[in-house]
C-alpha cells in the first residue's frame, strides 16, 4: 500500500504537480495536499508520511503564484510536517526537517472582531529556507522570515525573525545563539 500510494515522477498522480524531479517521493499516506500545481518538489526530496502541503489559498487556487512552493533537491520533509505557501516558499537544496516542522508565508488577521479568526487571513510574507539547513523537531518557521544557508533551528524553536547564514537559533521566540563558519 505504501509503496503504490506513493506520488513520484511516474505515478499518475504526479501530473497535477508543477513538477516532480527525479527520484523524488511524497511518501504514503500523505497529509492534505492543495494547490499542486503551484508545488514543485526537486530531484532526490523525500516528503514523509503525513506531511501537508498547500499552496495558495483554498477556493482560489486560480490566483496562485505558478511556484508558490519550492523544495530543492535531496531534502527531507520530516513526519507530519506542514508548509504551508500562500504565496511564496522557498526551500534551498539538501535541507532536512524533523518531524512535525510547520512553515508558512501568511497567518491569521484579526481585523473584523464578528469574523471568526479562521476566516481572516493576514498578509503573505514570502519565506525562505537556504540551502542545506536543518529544522529540529517542533520547529516553526513565521510570515516573512529567511533563513540562512547552514543554519540549525533547535527542536521547538519559534522563528519569527531571520537566521544568518551559519546562523544557530533557539528559543520561543527564536534567538541566534551562535555562528559557526565552515572549517571551524
Amino acid at each position: 500500500m505504501q509503496s503504490r500510494g506513493a506520488i513520484h515522477p511516474d505515478s499518475a498522480r504526479s501530473e497535477r504537480f508543477g513538477s516532480l524531479g527525479e527520484g523524488c517521493v511524497i511518501a504514503f499516506p500523505s497529509g492534505a495536499l492543495v494547490g499542486e500545481h503551484a508545488i514543485h518538489v526537486g530531484a532526490g526530496t523525500l516528503v514523509a508520511p503525513w506531511a501537508t502541503l498547500s499552496a495558495g489559498y483554498p477556493g482560489s487556487e486560480h490566483l496562485t503564484p505558478p511556484r508558490a512552493l519550492v523544495i530543492g533537491e535531496r531534502c527531507v520533509i520530516g513526519l507530519r510536517s506542514g508548509i504551508s505557501a500562500h504565496e511564496s516558499v522557498e526551500i534551498g537544496d539538501d535541507v532536512w526537517f524533523g518531524q512535525d516542522v510547520f512553515v508558512t508565508d501568511a497567518n491569521h488577521g484579526m481585523d473584523d472582531p464578528d469574523t471568526p479568526i479562521g476566516r481572516q487571513v493576514g498578509d503573505a510574507q514570502p519565506v525562505k529556507i537556504g540551502n542545506g539547513s536543518w529544522l529540529g523537531h517542533g520547529a516553526v518557521v513565521l510570515p516573512g522570515v529567511t533563513i540562512g544557508r547552514q543554519a540549525v533551528v533547535a527542536a521547538g524553536a519559534v522563528v519569527h525573525r531571520d537566521v544568518p547564514d551559519y546562523g544557530v537559533a533557539a528559543g520561543v521566540p527564536a534567538k541566534v545563539i551562535k555562528t559557526w563558519h565552515e572549517g571551524s
